[in-house]
């Protein structure tokens, strides 16, 4: 057990340490949210601003490109300057940034306050879980917090859309945004009065060279994916960005080997059991933003919910990611392997999926769609927490900013190709199955419906093909002993407690 200078144990040192997890998980569940709180209020801010179809989605990617790209800096930013001062920064700037796209009055300005969204939330996302590791390092009591953690990481997106849909529907799609700024206020406050963190290690320089590699590659990779959509994945621009991307992170990996403060030293990812956490991240969340963006429209479109009707029908989604994490991984982690819960995880999960690809256009909800997504949601409970606490375990203090930067990263890439690649396949198979079916303008409506239906079941299979991937990495690569059976994570929890 760590212990302070004092000789008290380290995990009785801060008396405030599960209020100042709530700061923490209020900020997490804030830059999470805002990746679809929009989605609902879409179509509205397209009628204010006067935006086309086909830039509308710059909304959405404005967002994603920033917080992917940016995420390594971010990380090592908060380790170099220190996790607490870059967390009140992150929320101030996010704040800003939101009553900007609030206030916005042209399509361009959204854009530029989502984008600028994005920047503060690389800043701050690795900052938090960061403050995190460095707070709860007892096995028993991580486990606790990073089930909370999880839940919300998990949950954030899904509350996004009933929180999008309440504002859009009783207020108005501009407090999508502002909604963020009293959330950012309360967690300003919280941070300055209960968190506690040792200064950042300044002596340390940043790695300007790997800065603009690998976030260079990692924008041009996000970018490549959210151009695939409209453009075909054969378009030249498409191509030449991901061949881009792959020269520019094959060429940041060469040089994090001869840096001399490397921006990701490669000892984390070289981990296996670490890199088997992110690549269980990546491929999980991949299948999980291929459901959000296919029920929204199923739901809105297909049923004809309202929006807030639409978001209240993913909330049984939030509540089985919340149970998940918070009373069944974070309770069995402490005493069984990581990867005994990832595995089941996401076979449950892939099993809500599978479900879903049953749909039609008159399907129940009650007795279709709720059972899959609360399979969906225990799966990702049970995986999600998992995850994060193994990720960041063991972590070196000077390394925990980066490593916490890189489960987000993970997560956020994850999110595009998932979007991307998935809403290709559905637009390829539905336009497939309408010239295969239409026989005449009479029935034109109807195999128009069956035809977007057929490809959002199309997708969702690959979507429990990549879910069964990940189970099958997680149970291959995570090799690591149920927590309490190993070692003390590495990780100091702050000295100062007065």
């Amino acid at each position: 057990m760590t212990f302070t200078r004092t000789g008290q144990p380290a995990t009785g040192a801060d008396p405030h340490r599960w209020w100042g997890l709530v700061i923490i998980a209020l900020a997490q569940l804030m830059v999470v949210l805002d990746a679809t709180i929009v989605n609902i209020a879409l179509p509205s801010a397209q009628r204010d601003l006067g935006m086309s179809d086909a830039n509308r989605q710059w909304v959405i990617t404005a967002y994603t490109l920033a917080f992917g790209g940016l995420l390594l800096l971010g990380g090592r930013v908060a380790d170099l300057v220190g996790r607490k001062r870059t967390f009140v920064i992150g929320l101030i700037g996010f704040a800003v940034a939101s009553a900007l796209g609030g206030a916005a009055t042209s399509a361009g300005m959204l854009f530029g306050a989502r984008a600028l969204q994005g920047v503060f939330a690389a800043v701050l996302a690795p900052s938090a879980l960061s403050l995190l590791t460095t707070t709860f390092t007892d096995p028993k009591e991580r486990g606790k917090a990073f089930g909370i953690y999880g839940a919300l990481a998990g949950s954030g997106s899904a509350i996004g859309f009933i929180v999008g849909g309440l504002l859009t529907e009783y207020l108005n799609w501009r407090w999508c945004l502002y909604v963020n700024v009293p959330i950012a206020v309360i967690a300003v406050v919280g941070a300055l009065a209960l968190l506690h963190d040792r200064p950042g290690h300044a002596g340390v320089r940043l790695d300007v060279p790997g800065v603009v590699l690998g976030c260079g590659g990692l924008v041009a990779i996000v970018y490549g994916f959210s151009e695939a959509q409209p453009r075909g994945w054969t378009d030249p621009l498409v191509l030449g960005l991901f061949a881009a991307g792959i020269a520019l992170l094959t060429t940041f990996v060469w040089w994090q080997t001869k840096a001399p403060s490397p921006l990701l030293p490669l000892h984390i990812i070289k981990d296996r059991n670490r890199a088997g956490c992110f690549l269980t991240m990546m491929l999980a969340v991949i299948g999980m933003f291929g459901l959000f963006l296919f029920m929204t429209y199923y739901l809105q479109v297909i049923l004809g919910y309202s929006p807030v009707r639409t978001g209240l029908a993913f909330l049984p989604l939030t509540a089985a990611i919340i149970v998940g994490s918070t009373q069944i991984s974070a309770r069995l982690l402490p005493h069984v392997a990581p990867r005994m819960l990832m595995v089941p995880g996401m076979i449950l999960a892939s099993g809500g999926m599978v479900i879903l690809t049953q749909m039609t256009v008159d399907s129940s909800y009650t007795t279709e769609i709720l059972p899959a997504l609360l399979l969906m949601g225990l799966g990702m409970g049970l995986t999600f927490m998992p995850v994060f606490s193994t990720a960041t375990a063991g972590v070196a203090p000077q390394d925990s900013g980066v490593t916490s930067a890189t489960v987000n990263t993970s997560q956020q890439v994850g999110g595009s190709i998932g979007t991307a690649l998935l809403n290709t396949i559905a637009t390829t198979s539905s336009a497939a199955y309408i010239t295969a079916h239409l026989r005449g303008p009479a029935q034109r409506a109807l195999i128009v419906r069956e035809g977007v239906v057929h490809g959002y079941t199309v997708a969702i299979w690959c979507a429990a093909g990549v879910m069964l991937l990940a189970g099958l990495v997680a149970g291959l690569m995570v090799t690591v002993r149920p927590p309490a059976h190993g070692t003390q994570t590495e990780a100091p929890v702050p000295e100062s407690v007065a």
